[in-house]
């Protein structure tokens, strides 16, 4: 999706992408009648909403603790030299770690920031020790433990 902006979207696709956004398991049916479209109206646009890359996904938010992954870890990542080379490698490498949910090319004191779910301060240790600094070009790394999540995942302010 090239530079997609609301200002391509006309309003009923605001309301679907909102719909959406706020229940990912509405009926075809449910979505038309909030949206105030016939159904087949609807379906042909959520269609396009997906193949114009609106939409990239629908996935149901699993609770971490629920399933063993009670601690979430932030952690700043500065490389020891900022070449393209190095943040492809260091890219690359990460995409492997099951462990790391967000990486994020940033501005400031690091050059990446992870978001990562473990178990436990324990799990994350070895985490850390075997393979966030065995990651390419990882010169220091810098470690927050989440102590109170106060806003997760928010829906998109559109």
């Amino acid at each position: 999706m090239e530079e997609s902006s609301t200002e391509t979207l006309d309003r009923i696709d605001v309301r679907i992408l909102r719909a959406l956004q706020a229940e990912g398991r509405l009926t075809n049916a449910d979505l038309a009648a909030r949206v105030n479209v016939s159904a087949a109206t609807c379906h042909r646009r959520t269609q396009r909403l997906f193949e114009e890359g609106y939409i990239t996904g629908v996935r149901a938010e699993v609770a971490p603790a629920a399933v063993g992954l009670g601690a979430l870890v932030m952690v700043g990542v500065v490389l020891d030299r900022s070449t393209p080379e190095s943040f492809a490698a260091f890219e690359e490498a990460v995409h492997k770690l099951k462990e790391v949910l967000d990486c994020n090319l940033v501005a400031g004191d690091f050059d990446y920031l992870l978001k990562i779910r473990v178990r436990d301060m324990a799990d994350f240790n070895k985490l850390h020790g075997q393979k966030l600094i065995a990651l390419p070009g990882v010169r220091q790394t810098r470690t927050f433990f989440v102590m109170k999540e106060v806003k997760e995942n928010a829906r998109l302010p559109f």
